[in-house]
């Protein structure tokens, strides 16, 4: 059987060129909703989740992938003896990839013209558990979160095998954004039901690496959104 890839995202920049290089390497790609149809489109061969789990999609869309079936594929340790025996038992293949981009949340919750319920129907549940899952078990999958990941993915497997260091490093990013996304979340709540934060929770995103600290063999960085508040006087 080919190896799996799961893919689920809201942002779809380059998700084509994605699963059809996926396609080429011996890929089988899991798709769910939008995600599917677009593939398809394309003429690129590809499996709908609810047709793989045997099982719909529910409450208009609210459960597509929490699945024993999907969640085993991603989280079974391929080293464990008891873990192959339980997945051939329960009719489960390993998930070697799952592309994971979320409801546009940040986006919608700035938004002054709809109503309470649309923003908590795009707080998105299964696309975090998915790529937490993903990055847990780094060790045997790897996560992409970002669409800016995928070339430098494609070319590594494209020339053999996803080295450890690149697992690592697409796990760590993605509990990185799952952690903003559920910061805002958080944020958002308190601030609905004019509730007192529980904690600090300070959520900023890299903008800018600089060339150098105060001096040259320093790192120095920037985040967050500060050219909303400051202007650069001098300098790059």
């Amino acid at each position: 059987m080919n190896k799996l890839a799961l893919i689920s995202v809201s942002d779809k920049t380059n998700i084509v060129d994605f699963a059809q290089r996926l396609t080429k390497l011996n890929y089988q790609i899991l798709a769910t909703g939008n995600t599917a149809k677009m593939i398809k489109e394309e003429g690129i061969d590809c499996s709908e989740v609810q047709d793989y789990t045997k099982f719909p999609e529910v409450f208009s869309g609210r459960v597509k992938t929490l699945q024993p079936k999907i969640f085993g594929g991603i989280l079974m340790r391929r080293d464990d003896e008891s873990d192959l025996m339980e997945a051939d038992k329960n009719d489960i293949n390993p998930i070697d990839v799952v592309c994971v981009n979320l409801y546009p949340f940040p986006d919608v919750v700035k938004r002054t013209d709809i109503d309470l319920q649309t923003k908590i129907e795009n707080i998105d549940i299964g696309g975090p558990s998915l790529i937490r899952a993903a990055a847990k078990n780094y060790k045997y999958v790897s996560v992409l979160t970002n669409p800016d990941q995928y070339e430098e993915f494609l070319q590594t497997i494209e020339k053999g095998e996803v080295s450890i260091e690149l697992r690592q490093r697409l796990a760590a990013t993605a509990f990185s954004h799952t952690c903003y996304y559920d910061t805002l979340i958080a944020n958002f709540f308190e601030d609905q039901f004019e509730l007192q934060p529980s904690s600090i929770r300070l959520n900023y995103k890299l903008q800018n690496e600089f060339r150098y600290g105060e001096n040259p063999h320093q790192n120095a960085f920037l985040y967050g959104e500060i050219y909303e508040y400051f202007d650069v006087l001098h300098g790059k």
